[in-house]
Parts: structure tokens; C-alpha cells; sequence
């Protein structure tokens, strides 16, 4: 059965590990995502997890008497998605760990940082995320809905760039784009879940919907970089761990970034986890052994699967500068 982050909140049994699972919701897009727990390491070295993608739909009709349908059938094809070994460790000297609490508790500001990059990292390799050809050298990743939909059906590109750059241009251009985005959601095959993008792309999005007369209804308790546009999240990702670049990028020569939109389901695109129900794991300095500097750390191991074709899409040439 696929098990969601609420549902591992409630399985875990200490104190601190719900509070960091916790923490992980405060991503509407993990909170959001539900995960297959089914993955066993295979031979000590593998983690893949090999499912059926659909690429053709089937065909219906009606039929006169004595005739037969003419057969069609669905198609899918095996992939085989690797699940990525994520997080972070930290190190403090045990003397800072034992002796100071009242301002802050040193252990547990460095695992709730830790967790924030960590997500941070979710949000990166689900989009930017390459099984192949990682950004890091010697790590696991997992394809990313760029690397996914890029070249295909679902990248939309209009002809002509849709210009949101200047107050102006966001009043004479919002019409346009509003149909670019309907184009978008006519190429899957349900509604979306959410909408992806940049910062600076989520705040022209909100201009946007200022200028036709719709409420974003606020998301506060993820924070104030998500708002609900009809039933689906529109979320800006926020910037790749470790440094300002945003994960969803904006090209630095014509000033366009793009949108993605994904349904999240267990017949669209769903994470992927190790069997047993654990999703996120964090492993506090042990203060038993006799070293000075002590280590901790903050680790979740997870994939994507993109089940169905038509469940997620992009929308590109969207110039924002």
C-alpha cells in the first residue's frame, strides 16, 4: 500500500522522529506526494524500482450488429527508476552538545537546517534530477520531470514568448497566458495537482491572477511561497541547496523560465521508498563513545515514477526579466 508523509508521521514512535517527519511537510509538494513503499535492496547494491508507464491510451467505439470492435489496446512500457540517497550530516563538539541549552539546543537546530536542505534536494532532483548523468559526481539521482519532458509531447512552447517582464506587459499579455496554461492542462490527463515554478515566476503568477479578478487562497501553513488556485497548489521550489540558483531556473540571456504542471497520484507521477514505511531517517550524535567531535545526520531515500505520460507537462518561453 503507498503510505504519504502524514500516514509515516503517525507510524513513527519517537518523539523526534515526528517532529521531523514533521518538518518534511512543511513541503506542500512531499506532504502532497504519495510514495510506494515497496523497494528491497536487490543483491546489497540496488535500489531500482521497475514499473509499467503508459504510452498509449485505449480506443473505444460503438459497433454495428454482427461486427466486431476493431482491437486496440493500452501501451506501456518497463522503466526502471533508481531511488536516490539523500541529506546531510552535521558535527558538533560534545562540549557545545552538553553545554548549552537555554538559548539553543545545538542538536536540534542542525537537524531542523539539515531537514531544509534535504527538501531542498527532493525539490531540485524533481525537477533538475538525472539518473544517467547526476550533478554531483559518484551520487544516485533520480530523472527529474525536466529531464522526463524535455523534447516531448508534453513540453509546450508557444510561438512567440509570453512577455510577463513589466507591469505593463504583465496587463496586456495576462489573457495569453491564461490560455497557455489551459493548453497546458489539455495535454494531461487530469487535473493538476500542482503547478511549479521559480520565485520571481510565482509572483508574476500572482499579478496575473490580480489582473483577472481570481483569489489565491493562502496556504499559511506551508509557508508563504504556496496559494491554491481551484483544487490545485501553485508552489514556488525555492533555490537549489547550498547556494542562491533557483531550481527552476531563469535563462540569463533572453530572461524565460518555464512551469510545471504534475498530477500526483499512484496513476500519475508518486514517490518511491524503501519498504516498511520509513521515509525520512535522522541519527543523532551518539554520546556514548568516547569521541570529542560527535556526528548526526539526516538522510531519506527516495524515487520518483512517472506512471502515466499525460500526468505531468511544461510549459516554456515565459519571460519574467
Amino acid at each position: 500500500m503507498p503510505i504519504t508523509f502524514a500516514q509515516a508521521q503517525e507510524l513513527s514512535q519517537p518523539k523526534l522522529t515526528k517532529k521531523v517527519i514533521d518538518q518534511f511537510r512543511t513541503s506542500a509538494l512531499i506532504d502532497a506526494l504519495p510514495f510506494d513503499n515497496t523497494v528491497k535492496p536487490a543483491g546489497g547494491n540496488s535500489l531500482d524500482y521497475v514499473y509499467n508507464r503508459v504510452k498509449t491510451f485505449p480506443g473505444a467505439a460503438s459497433r454495428v450488429l454482427n461486427a466486431d470492435y476493431s482491437p486496440s489496446e493500452a501501451v506501456t512500457e518497463a522503466i526502471s527508476s533508481r531511488l536516490a540517497i539523500f541529506g546531510g550530516s552535521f558535527q558538533l563538539d560534545r562540549a557545545l552538545i552538553l553545554g548549552e541549552h537555554e538559548v539553543v539546543d545545538h542538536v536540534q537546530f542542525q537537524v531542523e537546517q539539515k531537514v531544509k536542505a534535504t527538501i531542498a534536494q527532493f525539490h531540485n532532483m524533481f525537477i533538475n534530477g538525472k539518473q544517467s548523468a547526476p550533478a554531483i559526481a559518484d551520487s544516485w539521482e533520480f530523472d527529474g520531470l525536466d529531464t522526463l519532458l524535455v523534447g516531448g509531447d508534453q513540453e509546450i512552447t508557444p510561438a512567440n514568448p509570453i512577455m510577463l517582464d513589466t507591469s505593463t506587459n504583465i496587463s496586456a499579455n495576462w489573457q495569453a497566458f491564461l490560455d497557455q496554461l489551459r493548453a497546458l492542462e489539455a495535454v494531461m490527463d487530469g487535473s493538476p495537482t500542482a503547478y511549479l515554478m521559480n520565485q520571481a515566476m510565482y509572483a508574476k503568477f500572482q499579478s496575473v491572477m490580480d489582473r483577472a479578478g481570481i483569489n489565491l487562497a493562502s496556504k499559511e501553513n506551508y509557508g508563504r511561497n504556496v496559494s491554491v488556485w481551484g483544487d490545485s497548489l501553485v508552489m514556488a521550489l525555492g533555490n537549489i541547496p547550498g547556494n542562491a540558483s533557483p531550481i527552476i531556473g531563469t535563462d540569463v540571456v533572453d530572461g524565460t523560465t518555464s512551469i510545471y504542471a504534475v498530477r500526483l497520484g499512484m496513476d500519475g507521477v508518486h514517490g518511491v521508498s524503501l519498504a516498511g514505511g520509513k521515509l525520512a531517517d535522522v541519527y543523532l550524535p551518539n554520546m556514548q563513545d568516547a569521541s570529542a567531535v560527535k556526528t548526526g545526520a539526516v538522510e531519506m531515500i527516495a524515487g520518483l515514477a512517472y506512471t502515466s505520460t499525460q500526468s505531468a507537462a511544461v510549459l516554456r518561453d515565459i519571460k519574467i526579466v
